[in-house]
């Protein structure tokens, strides 16, 4: 039989490779035992969603019924895993202003960034925060990935949301970017860009297949920086409903945000489109 990990690491002679192996180790079994728990009360909800009693799902699993419950109500939540499991990558986009020499990150995306990972470890996941480079290269074919960036400062991204089904980015006869949706024919127009200007944006959400087939890719912006943070809004209040709806499988839709002409900040979110469940292989 091959050795255990905890074998092998402590058949290590180096002390400080030994140190280190261990550590690792002990952080991804952690983060295991973080997704065991979360897969165990989800599967007790869906149990008793479909009818079980926990008394008879007791029986069924071999456990006590106070056991039952005490699962069913603690531990990390199911819906944690709209976002991703275990560590998270976060990518936003580094910007060039004019006058600054030097790339930057708007204001909004790090406050969404501090929420969305403020948001993830209420649900016991990590988070890593990278910037999509100016040029806007980046590699999607990695798991449990988030992008906040939309076409305009992305080639790369730009190719993964023409694989949308149903929504699409269109730049209107005079300039502003819109989010269009083939089914309706509805064409989503920020606020700003309107005559007279209103405070009001719209935001694309989705989960995208990744370019290489092998996983999904989170993904979401507004069409201005205020719809973005109508997004993290959303998510933060509505997950477990947009969990319930579509899980952890392909999706995306049109999201409105209201927000505070003086503050930027989003006031009201909520699907302005359907929520579309893309067909998956």
């Amino acid at each position: 039989m091959p050795p255990s990990d905890l074998e092998r690491i402590a058949a290590i002679d180096d002390p400080y490779l030994l140190l280190r192996a261990a550590t690792e180790r002990l952080n991804a079994a952690q983060q295991e035992v973080t997704e065991l728990a979360r897969l165990r009360r989800r599967v007790i909800q869906e149990l008793h969603a479909q009818g079980m009693s926990y008394a008879q799902i007791a029986e069924k699993a071999g456990l006590s019924r106070g056991r039952i419950h005490q699962i069913r109500h603690t531990g990390p939540a199911p819906e944690g895993v709209f976002l991703g499991t275990g560590t998270i990558t976060l990518a936003t986009p580094l910007k060039q202003e004019a006058g600054n020499a030097r790339p930057v990150v708007a204001m909004e995306d790090v406050t969404a960034a501090k929420r969305i990972e403020d948001l993830a470890r209420g649900f016991g996941l990590s988070l890593d925060l990278e910037h999509v480079p100016l040029g806007g290269e980046i590699d999607l074919n990695r798991p449990n990935l988030i992008v906040i960036c939309g076409p305009k400062l992305s080639p790369v991204m730009g190719a993964l949301y023409e694989s949308d089904p149903v929504l699409e980015w269109v730049k209107a006869d005079d300039g502003p970017w819109t989010l269009r949706d083939r089914c309706t024919g509805t064409v989503y127009r920020s606020g700003s860009d309107s005559t007279p200007p209103r405070p009001v944006d719209y935001a694309y959400l989705g989960r995208l297949a990744r370019p290489d087939g092998n996983g999904n890719v989170l993904v979401f912006t507004g069409i201005h920086p205020q719809g973005s943070l109508g997004v993290v809004r959303l998510l933060t209040t509505d997950i477990t409903t947009l969990w319930g709806q579509v899980a952890d499988r392909r999706f995306s839709c049109v999201v409105g945000v209201e927000y505070d002409p003086n503050t930027g900040e989003p006031v009201n979110a909520e699907l302005a489109s359907p929520l579309y469940r893309h067909e998956e292989d």
